[in-house]
């Protein structure tokens, strides 16, 4: 992904901000039939147990809170009924992640960005907050782009000083398997730290040399990132050995030639992925994430029940 700004894209500088557990006033409704959906996810960590509060505006709830790792880790199904969007609609996703909390949120599905026959973008923005001492998971599944989306993808995270993350993003370029390229359209990206890592990339279908050239995509249709970030620096040890252990799985895996493992900045650490479909860049992502679960935190990598069903 070129991690460049382009003026000529859609911009959501001017947008409201992202729902807040306590922001949920009513608003006129769009001038065309839109979706509007609003969640703002409140994690504490209440006498040892991680417990959620959550408030919602439209198609978008947390189901029913797991804790398969014992009640100091709480796992939330992020569900949005409708499970795509098209142009001019708007998820907004807000997680506060308080004092020593953690929290592990998810997806039964992928986020389908449809086709926009308006021109108008679909957009999702994702904000989170870490408190001091807070974890969070953020793993949703894929977002696939169909052909002809106008498609925004946003996700900010803000760490306290001894907040940690393990976040990823997998972008599904069309649907091959079912005889749909991605053709047209276009994809924007943005995954920040702020004031620490920006990425920011537009996809267009139009762009033979991004798409196809081997100093972009190569002809693959799926790219995956995986992140670890810490509100401050990272223990050189810490990040060597967290470092170590996905670079041994990435040397294993068949997609080797086109995945790496940097760290970006201080306290940022990266993994990145290009393949054909999502199974095989998924399946790495999950290796490589379980693996920083054991390394940096001492967990195991306990897959969430839902990614079996």
């Amino acid at each position: 992904m070129t991690a460049t700004f382009d003026p000529s894209f859609p911009s959501t500088s001017s947008s409201p901000s992202p729902a807040s557990p306590a922001s949920f006033a009513t608003t006129a409704a769009p001038a065309q039939r839109q979706w509007l959906a609003r969640l703002g996810a409140d994690y504490r960590l209440e006498r040892g147990r991680c417990v959620v509060s959550h408030e919602h505006d439209g198609p978008l709830r947390l189901l029913k809170s797991l804790y398969p790792e014992g009640d100091a880790i709480c796992h939330s199904v992020l569900v949005h009924p409708p499970s795509g969007l098209v142009g001019g609609d708007t998820l907004d996703i807000a997680v506060t992640v308080g004092e020593g909390a953690h929290a592990l949120v998810t997806t039964p599905g992928a986020t389908r960005f449809y086709r926009s026959p308006d021109g108008a973008p679909a957009t999702q923005r994702v904000q989170a907050t870490l408190g001091e001492g807070a974890r969070l998971e953020w793993l949703p599944l894929e977002a696939i782009a169909y052909p002809g989306c106008e498609a925004v993808n946003e996700a900010r995270f803000t760490l306290a000083p001894t907040a940690e993350l393990l976040a990823w993003d997998i972008t599904a370029l069309g649907l091959p398997g079912a005889g749909q390229p991605f053709s047209s359209g276009r994809f924007l990206q943005h995954l920040e730290i702020p004031g620490v890592w920006l990425e920011r990339g537009r996809l267009d279908a139009v762009d033979a040399l991004l798409m196809d050239g081997e100093l972009g995509l190569a002809g693959q249709r799926c790219l995956g990132t995986l992140v670890f970030a810490t509100g401050g620096a990272l223990d050189r040890d810490r990040r060597e050995r967290a470092l170590d252990a996905v670079r041994a799985l990435i040397d294993a895996d068949p997609l080797r030639t086109r995945a790496g493992a940097t760290a970006a900045q201080d306290g940022v650490l990266v993994v990145r992925v290009l393949g054909p479909v999502v199974e095989p860049v998924a399946l790495l992502l999950r290796r490589c994430w379980a693996a920083w679960r054991h390394a940096l935190w001492g967990l195991d990598g306990t897959t969430p029940r839902l990614w079996a069903m």
